[in-house]
């Protein structure tokens, strides 16, 4: 037997509201502008309001998988998920459909729910009698007074966990007001998370992420033009400017677009990472342009106290003490728990009346937290030293600002944390015992002692100053023959065009010694375009040496080429130019020496592969994707690098990748985004289709690359995957897997036991959206960088990629202009000269 049903009617209230909602909806489209509420007006769930220019769009909205739950928020227009800002992160709307935002006759707007009761309130601390709301182009939710115009209310002034251009980032030293970040609890979950972004100003300004009550991350005190541990903020001042407005109501940081730069904003993770992300209109794509932190010396404290951290020296753990300071534990420091810090190897002597300590300066650093300063903005960087040395509680002092040659003075008490290097640092001058500076003791005993045997020595001088002048002689005539046939070679390349170089030109004598005559027992591999050698230079200095092809065209570009573009650029994953020389016919490039060979001679070797376990191979491609985004866009220049494939990645002895091979790469203007040419030069099988098949290249040809390398130092398998024979190549094969849910296979059975499921996965999935045949679908390679190195960010469904082979060999039977060289499956199409 069914039990009777009850017919519930609603309360008076409820009934009032409703009805009022109803008058509310009916009278909405004449009480409102499209980007403006006057008082008594109103939107309710399903209406918006929407900036003059069209860019922000203010309305109700639920996260991703909760559509139960409702929110007043203000997103980017083109990109509705890009939510900027969240009026109710506390109090979710339930209903769905109830929810309505007013303006009252005292110009507080309210979040009202389907019972009538305000889930959030603005709270304007001076009431208007006429006011209204309106939604600017620049993202701001603004009430103004009607009649004067005034802000009583803004949006800018409650961040959420996006930053705006304008809004402000600091807190009203007289009032106690603060402008932060506060993340959000999940990325499905806007209620305020553990992690926050505020600014220090117990010192001088810097801005700080925190998790709970936990420093994480600090950009470094702010030195006049940038945060001192973020000088790439330099790189893009034409993009944005930046400052710091210090004022007794305020201390903020602000950044501003210029004209014509992309739509920008800056958003705290949930795990606390900061990102500065920029719209691309054209691929309808958010694009990183910058995070921190950016690596493990970016982690708050990574060295402890008195601590150095340098992010290039993985071999000592990154981690060393100030020169003078020693680990506090030793045995912790091995164990990579290096938070202990560092202590003084002799106690300072301040104070006792008979001695005095001096101060060594440390280059090139982001200056320590300053929480435990003393700053004084008028004095000089001499009164700043002198300062320091009458207190005997002071342990460091810097310039506090880099401007116009340097000003102010920061002083440091008891102790410094949080010191690593970085671009453009700044120097710090650190208090040592006056008995650390005993080199300058010895180099006084050195003084007296010198004269002595140089009177000594003098005769022996005269007979080698001879001999030397004679070699020097005929050494500067050949070196200088050789720098001009050098420049002249550079010069005669209009795409690369004159270029000052420092490059050591190594003579062909030294090189035939150092090759034992290029004898076959010291060669390391063959390519293209000639033989690498391994050799022996002076001070036993270990090096590579490539001798292109005689007479080879080919072989002339790329040398002008290498020389140009790996001379000019610096960078731990790119192979190092040490010198070159010119002798005749013959062109040889002199490299670091890598004793690990090439990746393809690990990943596709029964045996050496399995020396790759999972965390190294996850290593390579994070090196790998850094590299190229080093070319792509923090380098000085824009280089396609052409010819990315598993044998032009080198590795050290600690098995970082190392890109070489740069005679096929193209450089690009400042606005130039792609080319086209009718030279196609590359190895089939890692060109993208529209650079095999029409000529045209980007950035993202060398992403479509770098998937396949991915895809391949995950399976072990080459691209041509000639024993599998149901497939033409591994792109199929893993599209195929990935199609079946069985992504999973496609990894190296060499792997199991050391594999990270979670990393394999998205790696695939990241290989797979690299390779879609859409150049404009494949991610830049700042967004791959970001996507290997943030485990909990979303990735988008990648598409079918293309398998041009088949497109390819067509072409060939029709007798199209291609051929293919049987070395390393390289194909070229020539053009005419």
């Amino acid at each position: 037997m069914e039990a009777p049903t009850t017919t519930r009617f609603p309360t008076l209230p409820a009934m009032i509201f409703l009805a009022l909602l109803l008058f509310l909806r009916a009278s909405s489209a004449a009480a409102i502008a499209s980007d403006t509420l006057s008082t008594g007006g109103n939107i309710t769930d399903g209406e918006t309001l929407v900036s003059a220019g069209g860019s922000f769009t203010l309305g109700f909205f639920s996260p991703t998988g909760v559509p139960a739950k409702r929110y007043l928020g203000i997103w980017f227009t083109a990109s509705p998920e890009a939510i900027c800002w969240v009026a109710n992160r506390d109090t979710a709307l339930s209903n769905n459909t109830s929810g309505a935002l007013v303006i009252g006759s005292t110009g507080i707007l309210r979040l009202l729910d389907g019972s009538g009761q305000a889930a959030w309130s603005s709270n304007t601390t001076s009431p208007a009698p006429a006011a209204v709301a309106q939604l600017l182009d620049t993202g701001n939710l603004v009430v103004r007074e009607q009649s004067s115009g005034s802000i009583l209310w803004q949006s800018f002034d409650h961040p959420s966990n996006t930053l705006l251009a304008g809004m402000r980032l600091g807190k009203n030293p007289e009032t106690g007001a603060e402008w932060s970040l506060t993340s959000w609890r999940a990325p499905n979950d806007p209620s305020p998370g553990d992690c926050r972004r505020v600014m220090d100003t117990k010192g001088l300004p810097d801005c700080v992420s925190s998790q709970g009550n936990v420093k994480k991350y600090r950009t470094g005190p702010w030195n006049g033009l940038w945060f001192s541990g973020v000088p790439e903020m330099a790189s893009y001042s034409e993009l944005f400017s930046n400052q710091v407005i210090v004022r007794a109501d305020e201390l903020a940081y602000i950044f501003n677009a210029t004209a014509g730069a992309p739509f920008s904003r800056l958003v705290l993770s949930e795990v606390g990472v900061l990102q500065r992300l920029a719209w691309d209109p054209a691929s309808r794509v958010w694009n990183t342009f910058a995070q921190a932190p950016r690596d493990v010396c970016d982690d708050y404290a990574m060295c402890g106290a008195f601590g150095l951290c340098n992010v290039n020296t993985a071999s000592t753990l990154f981690c060393s003490c100030v020169v003078g300071f020693s680990p506090v534990n030793s045995a912790q420091w091995s164990m990579r728990e290096s938070g202990g810090g560092c202590r003084r190897n002799v106690p300072l002597e301040c104070g006792n009346g008979t001695t005095t300590d001096g101060f060594m300066v440390v280059k090139g650093v982001k200056l320590p937290d300053t929480d435990n300063t003393t700053v004084d903005m008028s004095a000089t960087l001499d009164e700043c030293r002198a300062r320091c040395f009458a207190n005997c509680s002071c342990v460091a002092y810097a310039s506090a600002d880099i401007r116009a040659g340097g000003s102010g003075c920061v002083m440091w008490m008891n102790y410094i944390v949080d010191v690593r290097y970085v671009d453009k640092g700044q120097d710090l001058y650190v208090r040592l015992a006056k008995s650390e500076f005993a080199k300058e003791k010895r180099m006084g005993v050195a003084t007296i002692v010198l004269p002595i045997l140089a009177s000594l020595l003098a005769l022996t001088a005269a007979v080698l100053y001879i001999i030397w002048i004679c070699r020097l002689r005929g050494q500067r005539r050949s070196n200088n023959m050789q720098k001009k046939e050098i420049l002249g070679y550079l010069n005669t390349s209009n795409e690369l065009g004159d270029e000052n170089l420092e490059l050591p030109f190594v003579s062909f004598g030294d090189i035939i010694t150092a090759t034992n005559n290029f004898s076959e027992a010291n060669m390391l591999g063959q390519g293209g375009f000639g033989k690498v050698y391994k050799g022996m230079l002076d001070e036993n200095k270990e090096v590579a040496i490539k001798r292109l092809g005689q007479g080879s065209g080919q072989g002339a570009e790329e040398f002008r080429n290498e020389v140009v573009l790996i001379a000019k650029l610096q960078h731990r994953n790119l192979v190092r130019l040490l010198g070159c020389c010119i002798h005749g016919d013959e062109k040889l490039l002199i490299y670091e020496y890598l004793p690990n060979k090439s990746l393809d001679s690990f990943i596709f070797d029964a045996a050496s592969k399995k020396v790759l376990d999972w965390p190294t191979r996850f290593k390579i491609i994070k090196g790998i994707s850094r590299g190229l985004l080093y070319l792509h866009r923090d380098s000085r220049l824009t280089i396609i690098h052409r010819d990315l494939k598993p044998s032009n990645i080198l590795l050290d002895a600690d098995m970082s990748p190392k890109i070489s091979d740069f005679g096929m790469a193209r450089i690009f203007g400042g606005n130039q985004h792609e080319a086209n040419t009718n030279r196609v030069v590359g190895t089939y099988g890692y060109m993208s289709p529209e650079y095999a098949m029409d000529g045209a290249f980007s950035v993202k040809s060398d992403t479509y690359s770098f998937g396949v390398i991915l895809l391949e130092i995950i399976s072990g398998l080459k691209i041509s995957l000639t024993h599998i024979t149901d497939f033409p190549n591994l792109l199929a094969y893993a599209w195929s897997l990935w199609k079946e849910g069985k992504a999973m296979n496609l990894v190296d059975s060499s792997l199991v036991g050391s594999c990270s499921p979670n990393e394999a996965f998205r790696c695939i999935r990241i290989g797979l959206l690299c390779v879609q045949d859409n150049p404009n679908s494949r991610p830049l390679m700042s967004s791959v960088v970001f996507m290997l190195e943030n485990e909990t960010i979303a990735l988008s469904v990648p598409k079918q990629p293309v398998y041009f082979s088949q497109r390819y060999f067509e072409a060939q039977e029709t007798g199209e202009n291609t051929s293919s060289s049987m070395n390393n499956m390289s194909m070229t199409v020539l053009e005419a000269r």
